[in-house]
């Protein structure tokens, strides 16, 4: 299984329900009551009426597994997923989904301590406490790997070799 199917399978049940519901109350109406009746499509051979009717009320179903998507996603992320969801709901034109692939935040990391999902960023575990980045001596603030001093207080950081000692 590739990861486009991992991530499609994190869409809730319930999404999928709804489009297809939705999809259907949409075109069984359209196609029996509303397309016949009308001065311009009725003219249209059926074909064509079941393919306009069919083919365009389809694009509601990926509509509302993307909205899905986004509970799940913001949700196994620990970001607020209610906001997420209503965001990607009531903005028009999918502008709140695409918001929320821009601005969401990197997965969590297990805890090399504890395995408990930690947020990226992080210094220190906040359930056991272990460290989970390099740390100045002096500050106690995060440093990078290749950094020589701490950009926070200045101190001189141990080279890379004493600190993985």
């Amino acid at each position: 299984m590739n990861r486009f199917w991992k991530e499609v399978g994190i869409i809730p049940k319930a999404a999928w329900i709804v489009g297809v519901s939705i999809y259907l109350c949409l075109t069984i109406p359209l196609f029996t009551w509303v397309i016949p009746n009308d001065h311009e499509l009725g003219k249209w051979p059926v074909i064509g009426q079941a393919a306009f009717v069919f083919g365009v009320c389809f694009l509601i179903i990926p509509y509302i597994a993307l909205i899905g998507y986004v509970f799940a996603d913001a949700r196994r992320r620990a970001m607020r997923y209610v906001m997420w969801t209503l965001l990607s709901v009531f903005i028009p034109d999918a502008i709140g989904i695409i918001l929320y692939f821009i601005l969401r935040d990197p997965m969590p990391k297990p805890c090399p301590g504890c395995s408990t999902p930690v947020k990226a960023g992080f210094t220190f575990c906040p359930h056991c406490g272990t460290s989970l980045a390099p740390t100045c001596t002096n500050c106690g603030r995060a440093v990078e790997f290749g950094w020589t001093n701490c950009p926070h207080c200045g101190t001189k950081l141990p080279s890379p070799s004493h600190r993985a000692a």
